[in-house]
């Protein structure tokens, strides 16, 4: 791997299968890209909390992923998994400390790319990313977006689906999300008729939503 001082850490096409375990704490950018890794996990606890703001995972062999233990990156703001066999994603609240008390889930996340991956749906859990405002999901098997997919997720501001199979979209699957208006990418879908009233229900002035190369 190669080191800017205990900043930054950059291992891609190294060939390596997992994380190294000797990751300084302080680091604050760390690339593990066009690797081997099939396996990621969080170590789950308060005592090895890391510096960590930007993860790339991208391009390796990661197929199934839980990111509910990640308890000790709260100051991750971007994670990158594009370009892995992901087929299921969990995010779920991490199990309460010893007074009870449950901490959230990456609290700091800002950008989730799963960009070029197997998922066949929207990744339930969405609304515990209490900071998240650009998720990336293209170029997966997604195949309708529901009602509560994007339950709570109040600071979201741009969402890109395109280059999925998607052929149904719930009426107020975007409505409850207030910081909404750069795009909404639905491109490259299997949506057979207009939305006109999904658009209607957005009015956003400032909303981009992009439906060529659809079934219509």
């Amino acid at each position: 791997c190669r080191w800017d001082g205990d900043s930054s850490v950059n291992c891609s096409f190294t060939g390596t299968s997992a994380v190294p375990e000797d990751l300084p704490q302080t680091a604050r950018t760390a690339d593990f890209s066009h690797n081997n890794i099939k396996t990621f996990t969080c170590a789950d606890g308060r005592s090895e909390e890391r510096m960590l703001k930007h993860l790339n995972l991208s391009n390796n062999l990661i197929s199934e992923l839980s990111l509910t233990t990640c308890r000790n990156l709260p100051f991750l703001e971007t994670l990158n998994l594009n370009g892995n066999a992901i087929q299921v994603l969990t995010l779920g609240l991490p199990t309460p400390q010893k007074d009870g008390k449950v901490d959230p889930l990456l609290p700091a996340l800002k950008v989730l790319s799963v960009e070029r991956n197997h998922l066949n749906r929207v990744p339930r859990g969405l609304g515990l990313l209490q900071s998240l405002q650009s998720l990336r999901l293209s170029s997966n098997g997604i195949r309708r977006v529901g009602l509560s997919h994007f339950q709570n997720c109040s600071q979201l501001k741009d969402i890109d689906l395109q280059n999925n199979k998607i052929t149904e979209i719930h009426l107020d699957a975007f409505r409850d999300l207030p910081k909404l208006q750069v795009v909404v990418d639905l491109r490259e879908n299997a949506l057979a008729t207009p939305l006109p009233e999904i658009l209607i229900s957005l009015n956003f002035f400032r909303l981009e939503v992009g439906l060529s190369n659809n079934v219509w």
